[in-house]
């Protein structure tokens, strides 16, 4: 079984600690992302698993083999940089079989296995090229060639496509995608790009100042974020964060704020919550616009309309605090200038602890 295991995981540069003990198990065949903020310790636990840093403390093993003593080179995996690290002197062809050679696989093992991995990533018409005659497309996929062809157990990815730009990263991600659905690898992904977290992974895991947040599969972790700073980070725009005080509803508890109120739904996380302190999160998408003022409505103020084809952003404000609203141009386009308001259901809405951040009511069903 090729399968990741991290228990209790530190590591530290002298008296400073940058990973805090963390536990994670990757299952074989499973692809997961670690994604957060730059300086929350993911790249450095990326490094961890690879040999590339020294574990402090804690206990890594690789398909049941305790790994922390083990050199890089004799624990089976295969690293894709963010910087490609590619060898500029050498073609296509030889970057691809360097490890091979490093190996000394036969002559012929390793032109069957670059010729069978050019196949696979579309690079038959390049291998006779060199690194500066390429796009940052092509050389991403000359250094997953080099990884692919040592058939490793697992596969770790470093921030590959920060370097591309927007289209590449989309193409590149779907192609990550179906080369792990063919080859079956365990994986280990790093990204501080939310999209990148939910389009690729089987299950992600949020990392925040060393330490995990919350690990659950990308619909999961979007729906039932357990704190404010998951909720936060997961989402394009980003959930939208209100700070208010529970009250008591006619018929169910409301949160009030400069603004207005809400209605929230009847969870028992928030009973006997009177006067409670909270901050209420609401998606962009959940957010229902309004051109006039309804029972049930918040007023905001229309400051930008950003339209992006079939959907647009409503930049507006609540009292003094920014609100996204994301919403169709189809049918709407004359009434987005109109916007005076919106509403969103009682159970799309997501109410934190204003102190600790964690999640105390929202969404339990898929919307």
């Amino acid at each position: 079984m090729s399968g990741v295991k991290l228990e209790s995981i530190v590591k530290a540069y002298g008296a400073v600690q940058v990973v805090h003990g963390i536990d994670l198990e990757v299952k074989e065949k499973e692809f997961v992302v670690l994604v957060g903020p730059s300086g929350c310790g993911k790249s450095t636990t990326l490094r961890m698993v690879a040999g590339l840093e020294e574990i402090s403390g804690g206990e890594l093993t690789i398909d049941g083999r305790v790994m922390n003593r083990v050199a890089p080179k004799d624990r089976d995996v295969a690293m894709v940089f963010q910087n490609y690290a590619l060898y500029p002197h050498l073609d296509v062809a030889n970057n691809i079989a360097f490890g091979l050679k490093i190996r000394k696989n036969s002559k012929e093992e390793i032109a069957a296995s670059v010729d069978e991995v050019a196949g696979i990533l579309g690079l038959t018409d390049y291998l006779e090229r060199k690194p500066s005659d390429l796009s940052g497309g092509q050389r991403q996929r000359v250094a997953m060639g080099r990884a692919i062809v040592r058939r490793p157990k697992v596969f770790l990815f470093d921030e590959p496509l920060s370097n591309l730009d927007a289209k590449l990263r989309t193409q590149m991600r779907a192609e990550i995608k179906r080369l792990h659905k063919r080859l079956g690898v365990t994986s280990i992904y790093v990204t501080h790009d939310q999209v990148e977290a939910m389009t690729l992974a089987d299950r992600i895991v949020v990392m925040n100042d060393g330490r995990i947040e919350q690990i659950g599969t990308p619909m999961e972790l979007f729906l039932n974020p357990v704190n404010a700073f998951v909720a936060g980070f997961l989402g394009a725009p980003p959930m939208n964060m209100i700070e208010a005080t529970i009250g008591e509803g006619d018929t169910s508890p409301v949160a009030s704020f400069a603004g207005g109120q809400l209605a929230l739904s009847k969870l028992s996380g928030l009973q006997n919550s009177v006067g409670r302190k909270v901050t209420v999160g609401i998606r962009p998408e959940y957010a229902q616009i309004a051109t006039e003022a309804t029972p049930g409505s918040v007023a905001c103020d229309l400051e930008l309309v950003e339209t992006l084809g079939s959907e647009a952003l409503l930049h507006t404000t609540v009292g003094d605090e920014p609100f996204v609203i994301r919403t169709d141009t189809l049918g709407n386009m004359d009434t987005l200038e109109a916007v005076t308001g919106f509403t969103a259901k009682p159970d799309l809405i997501k109410v934190f602890d204003a102190k600790t951040g964690l999640a105390l009511s929202g969404q339990t069903r898929e919307a």
